[in-house]
């Protein structure tokens, strides 16, 4: 398969088979990882990172994985370091950053922004994250721990809790898990329900998708618990998130109710969603879901950049 020069802007635009051949890409970066520490094979190539929104995991990850490649990063980490703040559009940052770089990894508060950067920039561009839309290097990353943690993707069980409607993690997921044999839990507050399209194309691809505002009675049913936490930034209202903070718990007590082979994962950051008195159990695999972001981010960079097929 051929990814030179592409964009990376939603998990939509990709195949079931595209997307087991970046899982299997990532697992060669793994491997190599693991036995060389450094590669070359993006020795001389330039990421830029246009982070408008906070970021930890996804920001030093890209860099983490360019610099893994042999190759070299610039960039900024809020607007308010950029010329946004002088009131330059977008559009013109990313016409003059590809002047400097080989491949531009952007996060926006703004749905729609990584398409529009597209639109005006020649070299590949990654969307890490727009507003409460698309995130489909978290997506991709999600799907390889799953593939790792659990040793499957269809006929996988998942249980997506938390915030599913400004979680753009869970929409992205969602999406991917409809090219698979899976079936859904989605709980959430009533307030924060997955979005109505989302669950309608997922039935439509004829997945099982059963809602709920508790996950009693299901924890013994699902192979993994996917947690997320609430999207203070995404509400529009103060008072309309302190009804909603801190409705779902993960305790050990929880778990002791649990298929004994369930799989935690939460994309992170954690708010008070998992007690940190479940890190250290078998069932915590959020810290290692983190790590797989270099992995699976070393995989794309190389691949849209024609360094691998």
């Amino acid at each position: 398969m051929n990814f030179k020069g592409r964009d990376i802007i939603s998990i939509r635009s990709f195949t079931k088979q595209e997307i087991l051949y970046i899982l299997e890409k990532a697992d060669e970066m793994d491997h190599m990882l693991k036995k060389h520490g450094s590669l070359s094979l993006l020795k001389g190539k330039i990421l830029a990172t246009l982070f408008y929104e906070p970021s930890t995991r996804t920001k030093l990850s890209f860099e983490s994985a360019m610099h893994r490649l042999g190759g070299d990063t610039i960039g900024f980490s809020e607007a308010g370091v950029s010329s946004a703040a002088k009131g330059e559009t977008l559009a013109d940052t990313v016409r003059v950053v590809e002047g400097y770089s080989d491949i531009l990894v952007i996060r926006h508060p703004m749905e729609g922004s990584a398409l529009l950067a597209a639109e005006y920039a020649d070299i590949p561009v990654i969307n890490a994250g727009d507003g409460a839309g698309r995130h489909p290097t978290q997506t991709l990353l999600d799907l390889y721990t799953l593939r790792r943690e659990v040793g499957k993707l269809d006929g996988l069980r998942i249980a997506l809790l938390g915030d599913l409607k400004y979680g753009r993690t869970v929409h992205s997921l969602a999406h991917a898990l409809s090219l698979f044999d899976t079936q859904i839990y989605a709980v959430s507050p009533e307030e924060l329900r997955l979005p109505r399209e989302i669950i309608s194309d997922l039935r439509r691809k004829g997945v099982e998708v059963v809602e709920s505002n508790s996950f009693e009675g299901i924890l013994d049913q699902v192979d993994v618990l996917y947690v997320t936490r609430i999207q203070k930034e995404r509400f529009p209202d103060p008072e309309e998130y302190k009804k909603v903070q801190g409705t779902y718990k993960i305790t050990p007590a929880t778990i002791e109710r649990a298929n004994p082979d369930l799989v935690l994962l939460h994309p992170l950051p954690r708010i008070d969603e998992i007690s940190p008195e479940l890190d250290n159990t078998r069932h915590a695999k959020y810290f290692q879901q983190s790590y797989y972001g270099v992995p699976v981010r070393m995989a794309i960079l190389a691949l849209v950049s024609g360094a691998l097929r």
